[in-house]
């Protein structure tokens, strides 16, 4: 696969930057999705590992669910349609496979949309309804369509934020290297890349995901005697 076109620069360029980055205050640097459990039982105990272990959910599990329902979130707020925005994200919620992953989603959905509501106020019809329970992936879709920034680039925005923060983990949790950990972001990028190709291609009967190891690991971590992360 080449390199992908998203024609985004200037004004929706610093936009995608101010939405994607690790300063976003949306709370996502206290959460491992789990992995802090995988490191604690010994299944990821290096870089190459945390890679498989990514690569694996970018390709079939929740993440890639989330990259698929921001393609449609993104057209309902194009469309100001707020009703069929509402219906994608509670369609996302009912799909959370545990309490932990959708308390995680609720939380930082409803913080993107807190700080919406001060930086984009014009955007008050379409954060009433969804109020307490706003899906990240959601608000973020709602964030990006607003301010003019390109779906893809929006989704590999999105997706390499989720890398990060996950690499960031891993990088204290195993522990591996500042360089080691940007060396697997860098390495990443094509399967980034893949999963956005896949996300909006993705019919809507095909919507679905194979994270049954990450729902296992997050039900596990809730009750994990020690904890750096949330859940």
């Amino acid at each position: 696969m080449g390199p992908m076109s998203t024609e985004v620069g200037g004004r929706s360029l610093l936009s995608l930057l101010q939405l994607a980055s690790a300063a976003l205050p949306v709370g996502a640097y206290s959460y491992s999705e789990g992995l802090e459990r995988l490191v604690e039982q010994g299944i990821v105990t290096d870089a190459a590992q945390l890679q498989e272990w990514l690569r694996q959910e970018l390709q079939v599990g929740a993440i890639r669910l989330e990259a698929a329902l921001m393609v449609r979130a993104y057209g309902a707020a194009q469309a100001t349609d707020w009703e069929r925005l509402q219906a994608w994200n509670q369609w996302l919620s009912a799909v959370r496979e545990t309490e932990e992953l959708r308390q995680q989603s609720w939380q930082m959905g409803r913080s993107l949309l807190r700080l919406l509501q001060v930086l984009a106020p014009d955007l008050g019809g379409a954060i009433a309804p969804l109020q307490e329970t706003c899906n990240f992936a959601v608000a973020f879709a709602l964030a990006a369509a607003h301010w003019q920034i390109p779906l893809e680039a929006a989704l590999l925005g999105y997706l390499h934020g989720w890398s990060s923060n996950l690499i960031n983990a891993g990088v204290k949790l195993i522990p591996l290297g500042q360089t080691a950990g940007q060396r697997l972001l860098l390495e990443l990028q094509p399967i980034l890349e893949a999963t956005v190709q896949s996300a909006l291609t993705l019919e809507d009967d095909a919507l679905g995901n194979c994270g049954w190891g990450l729902a296992l690991a997050s039900m596990q971590h809730e009750t994990q005697y020690t904890r750096l992360f949330r859940s």
